[in-house]
């Protein structure tokens, strides 16, 4: 018996419409269930598991050069390799989950990977068999004592137990929390914004901690601290996260989208002596009822990627992998479609894996004094990536866009391949900036004569500034532009492998760096010369490699508009519409706004050349007969949400990016969730950051707008309550014991009496 059959046994309407479960399979109840209950434990884990994660990233290559002394090449690979590993892991994460396990599930094992890893990597840093030998004051680096293969093979192991940890946890715990909220009940749909600004808000402050307070430990007080408090951060998070494990609602494997592609694939190759018919209407496809059944959409034959229809062709074997129907066929071309953009945003994500690395270490060398008794962690400055992505986003929401919707009559302002176009250039103003900085500090080492490894060169830290905040800045535009891409354009069952696409990108880009950089840094020092990437900054080249990654940027700049010109938008025009749209849109007849969506009735059409651009979102959580069949506007929750005008879900194809487009509002269900930020369970840090603030701070995202009870606005700010609790008690904990470590008194005198001596 499925679960609705279920629920309509039991005959009490307080019971989730969702297919919700609990985790023995059973209907849950509404009212004991899910909703800010449920997501605040869920928001807890958030704040303290990216504390943890960044404590360790943000720093991790100083680290590796100052205490297993490792070359600048060298540290920069392991970190770019492990980051990589971090973001490509939660792709074979939500498969399990998707397949296999549930998110709770896999969840649940990966935390406590991810715990052993951290444990083991504390270790690492804390007991003298397992870390390296200290290096005393005035001796070289090349003298110094080199730390065991055991100890760096532990090391290692630990950085990826986390990796794997993370991959399992990533993509799962965000759409848990979506899950927490039924969409066929208009109250709890509408609380799904406050649970992302609180998201959003977790993700963010987890992270400025990380890289201000646990950094500044980590240089000043000690690695074992330093490592210590994230470590007792994330078994906060875990511990937090299981205690709300009654409340939680779950959804059953529902199997993974990449198996449908794959089939699709082999099915095409089995059959490529086959010929094609001419006529769409012989390929094999299933009725619109069995789709409205399966509450999913249907999707007509396109003539893009013709050889792939050789999967929907009829012939005496129907197993899976020898016939597919021509909506999978569909869906596996709009994935596809999607590829070349995903390539052009590789060179990104490669000069994104800079600011952890190589900016860094730049950092090292400069003057980092902020008075008498306080210096700057080099790593801090990544913080202004994240302040200044924020400050970006509010500009961007607020003024940006109300402005050039005048113009263009599009209510994004402009179209989401536009706006990874002007990342992009901002990508290539970043590396140009960097080489020009970097020239100059070169410029001022060989004036003073400061050429030795550790010599520090009389100019303030605050010169690398420009490339932190135009890399937030350009974060803005591309991460932002890039996910919502990425999410927008999958077919409406493959919103989860769509949004990998975005992890794919940054871990591809991440290994992408390792590559570049030991081939920059082998071919450099051929025949004699001195190569661009030493380990001593002072006489390196680091402005050559600047300049290098800047016309890479260039030429991939060059290539993203040409592939932006020849894409054409998958169109998917939802059954809602909101006020905005209804400013933009032909008036309709009245008659038609009265009426009720109640069945799917989706159609793939051709537009003209000047086709409307894409909605905002679309959501991977809503069913094509979610809505009611009687008017919304007599609902009885109508009060509580925006008022919505229903209208025909259709599935169009649009023209180029950079032609001439209509108006296509977004959706109000994308606007009033943002799904594109939840379904990417693996947006992070600094990225999702941006969604947060977009939403944040626009009038029609406001989390307790007047119109919601005040029911409502205890709810929201109940899960807030309890972030802020849980968070305060760690905080004070973590500063008694930064105080009352011996290493600071130590570190304090020690500045005290150089300041005295100076």
């Amino acid at each position: 018996m499925n679960i609705m059959a279920m629920v309509e046994e039991k005959g009490d309407q307080d019971y989730t419409e969702d297919g919700s479960v609990d985790l023995k399979g059973r209907p849950v109840l509404r009212s004991k269930t899910g909703g800010w209950k449920a997501c605040s434990f869920i928001v807890g884990y958030e704040v303290f598991e990216r504390m943890a994660y960044y404590g360790i990233s943000t720093n991790l290559v100083l680290y590796l050069t100052t205490k297993l002394h490792e070359g600048t090449v060298e540290s920069s690979n392991n970190v770019t390799n492990w980051v990589g590993s971090v973001w490509m892991m939660p792709v074979t994460g939500a498969y399990i989950a998707d397949a296999y396990f549930g998110r709770y599930w896999t969840f649940v094992s990966a935390s406590v990977i991810y715990l052993l890893g951290m444990c083991l990597l504390t270790l690492t840093v804390s007991l003298a068999a397992l870390r390296p030998p200290e290096c005393g004051e005035g001796v070289k680096d090349e003298d110094c004592p080199q730390a065991s293969s055991l100890q760096v093979g532990i090391f290692f192991c630990a950085l990826y137990i986390i990796a794997i940890g993370t991959g399992g946890t990533k993509p799962n715990i965000s759409t848990m929390g979506a899950d927490q909220f039924d969409d066929f009940e208009p109250k709890e749909k509408a609380y799904k914004l406050s649970f992302f600004n609180w998201w959003m808000f977790s993700i963010f402050f987890g992270t400025l901690f990380s890289n201000t307070f646990l950094i500044y430990i980590q240089d000043n007080v000690g690695w074992s601290l330093g490592y210590g408090l994230p470590t007792a951060g994330l078994a906060v998070s875990v511990l937090v996260f299981l205690v709300g494990t009654p409340y939680y609602r779950h959804k059953l494997p529902s199997g993974s989208p990449l198996n449908k592609i794959v089939q699709v694939l082999v099915a095409s190759v089995r059959k490529w002596k086959v010929q094609v018919p001419h006529d769409p209407n012989k390929l094999y496809e299933l009725s619109m009822e069995e789709y409205t059944n399966i509450g999913r959409y249907r999707i007509d034959h396109t003539c893009s990627l013709r050889f792939l229809d050789k999967a929907a062709i009829k012939t005496d074997e129907t197993s899976p992998w020898m016939l597919c129907p021509v909506t999978q066929v569909e869906e596996t071309k709009q994935m596809m479609k999607m590829l070349p953009i995903l390539v052009a945003t590789l060179i990104p994500s490669m000069v994104i894996a800079q600011v952890g690395t190589l900016f860094i270490k730049q950092g090292t060398t400069l003057n980092r004094s902020m008075g008498p008794h306080f210096d700057i962690p080099p790593a801090s400055l990544a913080a202004f990536v994240t302040i200044f992505m924020l400050i970006s986003i509010v500009i961007y929401d607020r003024y940006f866009v109300p402005a050039i919707r005048r113009y263009t009559k599009n209510p994004r302002g402009i179209t989401m391949l536009q706006r990874l176009g002007i990342g992009l250039v901002l990508h290539v103003m970043i590396m140009v900036i960097a080489s020009f900085t970097e020239r100059k500090r070169l410029s001022f080492a060989r004036e003073k004569k400061l050429l030795g490894k550790k010599d520090i060169i009389p100019l303030t830290i605050f010169i690398l500034l420009p490339q932190f905040a135009l890399g937030g800045v350009a974060d803005a535009f591309v991460e932002v532009a890039k996910l919502e891409f990425f999410y927008d354009q999958a077919p409406e069952s493959m919103k989860s492998l769509g949004t990998s696409y975005f992890t794919t990108s940054l871990g591809i880009g991440h290994f992408l760096s390792s590559f570049v950089l030991s081939t920059v840094a082998d071919v450099t020092k051929r025949h004699g010369h001195v190569g661009w990437i030493q380990d001593n900054l002072n006489v390196s080249h680091l402005d050559y490699y600047y300049a290098f990654l800047a016309i890479l940027s260039f030429i991939n700049l060059l290539f993203f508009l040409l592939v932006a010109k020849l894409f054409e938008y998958n169109v998917d025009a939802k059954e809602t519409k909101t006020e905005l749209e209804m400013e933009y849109s032909p008036k309709k007849d009245s008659s038609q706004e009265k009426t009720g969506i109640s069945q799917l009735t989706t159609h793939n059409q051709i537009q003209p050349s000047h086709s409307p651009s894409p909605d905002y979102m679309s959501s991977s959580t809503l069913s094509p007969t979610s809505w009611p069949s009687t008017p919304i506007e007599s609902s009885p929750s109508a009060r509580e949400i925006p008022k919505l005008v229903p209208s025909t879900a259709l599935l169009t194809r649009g023209s180029s990016d950079f032609s001439e487009f209509s108006p296509t509002p977004p959706t109000e269900y994308a606007r009033h969730n943002n799904s594109s930020c939840f379904a990417s369970s693996f947006s992070d840090s600094v990225f999702s950051g941006a969604c947060f603030a977009s939403s944040s701070f626009s009038e029609e995202l406001e989390s307790c707008p007047r119109e919601k009870s005040p029911a409502a606005c205890a709810d929201w700010s109940s899960g807030g309550k309890f972030v802020f609790s849980i968070f305060s008690s760690f905080w004070i904990v973590s500063v008694a014991a930064f105080m009352a470590h011996p290493s600071l008194s130590k570190s304090l005198k020690k500045k005290s009496e150089n300041t005295v001596r100076t």
